[in-house]
């Protein structure tokens, strides 16, 4: 998520279905990453601590993405 953005998760409760709403509030909010960023954000990151996070997670993002165009490729 970018820094200062509040995304804005929306649902619809139909016929007072409020369990069934409440679990596809659950799911986009695991989508959006929230859940993540709320435990991130329970303790101070040191700045060097989290740009080395950052790094390897985006390695982890690019050789998944790597995988996924070979597989496609049927290599």
């Amino acid at each position: 998520m970018k820094k200062g953005v509040i995304p804005i998760v929306q649902v619809t409760v139909r016929d007072n279905n409020v369990e069934q709403a409440l679990r596809v509030l659950k799911k986009k909010m695991q989508r959006e990453g929230v859940f993540r960023e709320m435990k991130q954000r329970r303790h101070f990151e040191k700045p060097s601590v989290k740009k080395a996070r950052e790094k390897a997670e985006a390695v982890r993002r690019y050789r998944k993405l790597e995988r996924k165009r070979k597989e496609r490729e049927g290599d």
